[in-house]
Parts: C-alpha cells; structure tokens; sequence
C-alpha cells in the first residue's frame, strides 16, 4: 500500500506538470484554432533560461521570472513573425511552420547549451514530509503547490477579469469581438505571454525534479500534449487538465505500479484513440 500511495503521489505531480504545459496549447488553439507545437521548444527554452540564471546567482527567485519573462517575449516572436503571416492560409500551413519552429529550437538549444544533459541542482528551501512512512519530497510538493497556485490564477483571470472575457469573446469569433471594441491583436498576444510563462514555470519545474535539462526534452511533449488537448476537449481549459491528471495517474499506476507492458508515452494515445471513437468532442468538450 505505501508504495502505491507514493506512485499515486508520484502520478499527481506528473499529471500536474503535463496540465501546466497543456493549458498553453489550449489557450491558443481556443483563440487561433492551429496546434502550437512549438509550444514544447518554449517550455524548453524557460528550462535553460532558468537553469543559466539560476547557475549564475544562486536564486529561484530570480531564475523563475527570468524565464517567464524570456518564454513569454519567444511565444510573442512566435505568434507575430511565424502564425500571423499564415493565418491567411489552411490551418495545415501554420502546423508545419509550428513544427519547423519547434525542430529549428531544438537544434539553438543543442548549440547554445550542448548536446549533453545538464544537471539543474537547485535545492528548495523547505523539507518533504513523512505521512504515514511515506515520504513526500520538496521537489512533489513545490510542484502541488506551484501548479495549484497557476491553474487558480489562471482561472480567476480567464472568468474574472476583463482580459479573460476579451479571451473568451475572441475564442468564439474575432471578427465580431472587434467590432465590440476588443483589441483581437492584443489579446491573442497577451494569451501566448500567459501560456508561455506558464511553460516556463513547468520547464523548471521538470528540470529540478529530473535533475536535467537537455535539448530534447520536449521532443515527447511537443506531441503528448497535443493528444491531451483532444482527450481533454479542443480549446477547453477545464478538460486540458482533467486529461493530463488522468494520464499523469495512469502511467504511474499502470505503467510503474502495475507493470503493463506498454511503453510508457504510448499511453496518451491509446487514451486519445479511444476516446475519439467513443466522445469525439474529449472529455469535457462541446459538440
């Protein structure tokens, strides 16, 4: 039972992780309906810029702006030079420049930092905690309370200000949202800023959990997330999490605990597969 408890533990922190990067693809295929794959190369990037600030001043508390800051201007550079010129063409066109972008990322990555994985050794200012014989260690609960203090912000934002109704008015249809007086240009770009600083934070966060930063490390997000975003419902925020808890769970408890013999990242889409052919609109998404 307490190795199952600490898998179960173990789950929830990776499906939390998997939410943090998820709302981002979410967010932009809710506004500009393509699938941001180059997402993964932001949540890259803010692992390296977080690691490089943090190797040189010694302070999470430095290395973690930093990198929201860095992630958010690459996901504006993004949205403005790559998905607003193609916007003009079929959505396939915008994918393929999404994933150039992301290929191209990995390679700055592998010639700026190595091709080598780099040790993030921060150490957190705070203890695990023992419950019961289990242990829980500082990196799992900086990620419970890291992720639950993003998706509580980002959810007051999106239904209680000003910008998230901006948001929600634009998902639904820019041209008349315009006409409301709403800034479609501005609010798409302030969608990639939250998105992008929100991978930033997971970068990070997987970097001090694994202890290792490296230039693939988003190559399997890149395309898990894109699975998760339909398991969850496209464009639905609320689904994007439930679906990547769920998996985080399931390849713990399924793959780690229980020994199935599937590879590990074939699990979401099994789970995507399946659920195509039984709820086509995921789990909380619309018809």
């Amino acid at each position: 039972m307490q190795l199952f408890i600490e898998q179960l533990l173990n789950g929830v922190a990776m499906g939390a992780i998997y939410s943090l990067i998820t709302l981002g693809l979410a967010l932009v295929y809710g506004i500009l309906r393509i699938l941001h794959v180059a997402h993964a190369a932001v949540y890259t990037a803010g692992a390296y810029v977080g690691l490089y600030v943090f190797t040189l001043s010694g302070s999470l508390l430095l290395a973690v702006p930093a990198a929201m800051a860095a992630c958010a201007a690459l996901g504006v550079a993004v949205e403005r030079f790559v998905y607003t010129p193609l916007l003009r063409f079929p959505p396939f066109v915008p994918l393929i420049g999404s994933i150039a972008v992301f290929l191209a990322m990995e390679e700055v990555f592998r010639l700026v930092g190595g091709p080598y994985i780099l040790s993030f050794p921060a150490e957190l200012p705070f203890s695990g905690i023992t419950i019961r014989g289990v242990v829980v260690s500082p990196a799992i609960l900086s990620i419970y309370a890291v992720s639950a203090a993003v998706l509580l912000l980002l959810w007051f934002i999106v239904t209680k200000t000003g910008l998230g109704l901006a948001m929600r008015a634009t998902s639904q249809d820019r041209d008349i949202a315009g006409t409301m007086g709403i800034n479609a240009s501005f609010t798409i770009s302030m969608t990639f800023v939250l998105g992008s600083a929100v991978a930033a934070i997971a970068g990070i966060l997987v970097g001090i959990y694994y202890n290792q930063v490296y230039p693939t490390m988003g190559a399997v997000p890149a395309y898990k997330c894109l699975a998760l975003i339909v398991v969850g419902g496209l464009g639905s925020l609320p689904g994007a999490v439930l679906a990547s808890l769920l998996l985080g769970v399931g390849e713990t408890l399924l793959i780690g605990y229980a020994n199935i013999p599937l590879p590990r990242d074939s699990l979401a889409f099994i789970a995507m597969i399946a659920v195509l052919l039984w709820r086509p609109q995921g789990l909380l998404g619309g018809k």
